[in-house]
């Protein structure tokens, strides 16, 4: 299988690239990441307009592109390098549950909107009261005469307090569903969590009997956190490159003795080891996208390792990077402790290094 993009979808990452050069550079990300909403509506709005990534995966006849999750995939690789505050990857991951769920009549509901830019939705799939295993859904839902009730507590949902539509993983009464939440509900409590990176933002989700729309039937919660770890891991490739970028630029102009730091063996070494980690990644996450793309019954065991290669070599890259740029990495006013963040925060978000290896592990029955 080749690990490249064909030559069409080569000028779909310069167009994208150029768009988030100029419409979200590193002032606007700083701009955003403090500001009161956490993200920018009129650029989520222009994202769709002038772009339409939004409806990537879409088909035609829900108001898409008719795209594949690789051209998705491109997008957030390029979202990632640019630090993009917009919800994209919880709208992605959101987009790709409603396709995966079979049902039309929600299909025909949400996804033109979601297309538009007109909706903006996440997931909520992770309790608060959850054990370690974070599989374990003890957020339930009720049948009424009238739909579902849905009461529980969600945690670490990504974009939660900017979502207009939040797809509830929950428990019934003999299986896990998906249920379409309005979050403006009442009974909705949305609270912001504090975490380490600002340019995403997580909320805590409190849902007492809060009516609700059941999405689909019988709900895979194993193969919704495969495609959140896909999606996320092609992101990281783009944080991981940026960063990457930034130590050979500083390199080759820092000096010391006389002479570019980046002549020095040591400082070659950690950025020969960065391009090697960040061709791994790239190489994992187009073969999961693709897999994902595919339908492929291998899914399982590839999201699994692109999970664990993305999630730990752009963390390892990230830190890289601040270690030759030396103590104005760590300055507010220098970008590379952004990345170094994100990396970390993306680290854990749909679980560690160490997670996705136990899933693989119980992939191929080890």
């Amino acid at each position: 299988m080749s690990v490249s993009h064909s030559a069409e979808q080569r000028e779909f990452r310069r167009v994208v690239r150029s768009f988030f050069e100029a419409k979200s550079p590193e002032a606007v990300v700083r701009e955003t990441m403090v500001g009161e909403r956490g993200f920018d509506p009129e650029l989520w709005a222009l994202l769709a307009d002038q772009t339409a990534v939004q409806g990537l995966t879409i088909p035609e006849e829900f108001g898409g592109t008719g795209f594949t999750f690789v051209e998705t995939a491109i997008v957030l690789e390029e979202a990632g390098r640019a630090l993009l505050c917009e919800p994209l990857l919880a709208t992605t991951i959101a987009t790709m549950a409603i396709l995966g769920s079979g049902d039309h009549i929600a299909m025909k509901q949400w996804l033109p909107r979601i297309a538009s830019g007109a909706t903006i939705a996440t997931v909520a799939s992770i309790d608060e009261s959850t054990s370690a295993d974070r599989r374990e859904v003890t957020t339930c839902a009720s049948p009424t005469d009238d739909g579902w009730l849905v009461d529980g507590v969600k945690a670490y949902v990504v974009d939660g307090e900017a979502a207009t539509l939040m797809l509830v993983v929950a428990q019934t009464d003999d299986d896990y569903g998906l249920f379409a939440v309005d979050p403006t509900n009442p009974a909705v409590r949305r609270t912001r969590m504090i975490g380490i990176d600002e340019t995403r933002r997580l909320a805590r989700v409190e849902m007492r009997g809060v009516p609700a729309e059941r999405v689909g039937g019988r709900f895979d919660v194993g193969g919704l956190d495969r495609v959140a770890t896909v999606a996320l891991a092609c992101e990281q490739v783009g944080v991981a490159e940026r960063a990457l970028e930034m130590a050979v630029e500083y390199a080759k102009h820092r000096i010391q003795f006389g002479r570019p730091i980046g002549s020095f063996q040591a400082v070659k070494h950690m950025c020969a080891d960065m391009m090697a980690g960040v061709e791994a990644m790239r190489a994992a996450a187009l073969v999961a996208a693709r897999a994902v793309a595919d339908g492929s019954s291998d899914l399982p065991e590839i999201a699994a390792i692109a999970g664990s290669v993305c999630s730990e070599i752009c963390r390892d890259v990230a830190r890289t990077n601040i270690q030759v740029h030396g103590a104005i990495a760590f300055t507010w006013e220098y970008p590379a402790h952004l990345y170094f963040k994100r990396a970390i925060a993306d680290e854990l978000l749909f679980g560690d290094p160490a997670s996705h290896r136990e899933q693989l592990a119980r992939a191929i029955g080890l």
